[in-house]
């Protein structure tokens, strides 16, 4: 086998190359995957975009949402073997008080996008040809899931965490601001989760692909989503809401749309420039709202995601947008950056 690989890396704005590496030696709890997709982040074009470059150094070895098949392992790695297929979530210790607990996702030793490897990339370099991955972060996959779609790992990983975060329930409605591919994400696995689900958008490629999905959605561009949701909850308001659009009217829709009292609102999506929250607090105290924050994910999360992927409980087929081989890197981000774009998927 070779000791090289080749993996795909921002440079600047609007560039991403393929550069190449010797592949880095194993360390005894780590394995060595042969990636078969990687899926590009909406964090990752933001930085390629130049949205995100003041929070992200260069060069940018990226990818963190991508499967394959692991192909080597270190002496200490339990419970997985060669040749298994496999999604990624995030490194974690083990030892800490965070991992401990089980927050793995607050563990001060995972991986940080700021630090730069010895040979002075940042980032995961997931997005390439072979990648060296400590084995906590794995969660087994079905080989018969495609690898595109097993790569949604990840990012549902971080939607479970979020659904959990917000304490929803068999027969709670939910109102999803957003059909993209978290808002639908978000859709899916709440609706796995028994919840009663309806989403809020306006691009006519969205609304589509959700209605695709069996959901009922609300074209804003045609009718007030605020007034459309409370109709469908035959005026109550729903139970929960989740903002998963990085916008300042979707945060001040979430708090008309929910419930009177006892209402929840999760704030899902980042938004670049920060969006604002204009609240009465007043509100929140006599209506006993809880506004929740959510952000990354628990190996446990990640293990759940995998599990429903792998089982067909959810079907992400829908959200891959198209897929393009490493060499055409520049080529796939320039898709990624079509207004309506779902996922697109590095092969490999």
């Amino acid at each position: 086998m070779t000791n090289q690989t080749k993996f795909a890396v921002i440079t600047d704005k609007f560039v991403a190359q393929v550069h190449e590496r010797t592949i880095p030696e194993l360390k005894p709890d780590q394995v060595l995957v042969k990636v078969k997709a990687c899926n590009l982040c909406t964090s990752e074009y933001g930085v390629w975009n130049g949205a995100r470059l003041g929070k992200q150094p260069l060069p940018m070895a990226f990818g963190h949402e991508y499967s394959g098949e692991i192909i080597a392992k270190g002496a200490e790695v339990p419970d997985f073997e060669v040749g298994e297929t496999i999604g990624v979530g995030y490194d974690w210790c083990g030892e800490c008080d965070y991992c401990q607990a089980g927050k793995t996702s607050q563990c001060p030793h995972r991986g940080v996008m700021n630090v730069a490897s010895s040979d002075g990339y940042y980032g995961n370099f997931g997005c390439g040809e072979y990648v060296v991955k400590t084995y906590r972060a794995l969660c087994k996959m079905s080989p018969e899931v495609d690898p595109s779609e097993a790569a949604f790992v990840e990012p549902a990983g971080t939607v479970v965490e979020g659904l959990r975060k917000l304490r929803v329930q068999p027969g709670e409605t939910v109102a999803i601001i957003g059909a993209g591919t978290m808002g639908i994400l978000n859709a899916l696995i709440a609706r796995e989760m028994g919840c009663q689900v309806i989403l809020t958008e306006m691009m006519e490629k969205k609304i589509q692909t959700a209605q695709d999905y069996g959901f009922e959605v609300v074209n804003v561009s045609e009718t007030d989503p605020v007034e459309a949701v409370k109709e469908w909850t035959g005026g109550k308001g729903v139970d929960a809401v989740v903002v998963a659009v990085g916008a300042t009217s979707a945060n001040n829709q979430a708090l008309e749309m929910v419930k009177q009292i006892d209402g929840r609102i999760l704030l899902f999506a980042a938004g670049y420039p920060s969006p604002e929250l204009n609240i009465d607090s007043n509100a929140i105290h006599y209506r006993k709202l809880e506004l929740l924050g959510t952000f990354s994910a628990d190996i446990d999360d990640f293990q759940y995601a995998a599990e429903i992927i792998s089982e067909g409980r959810i079907d992400v087929s829908k959200l891959v947008e198209a897929k393009y081989p490493l060499g055409k890197i520049q080529e796939a981000f320039e898709a990624a950056t079509v207004p309506g774009a779902f996922r697109v998927s590095v092969v490999f």
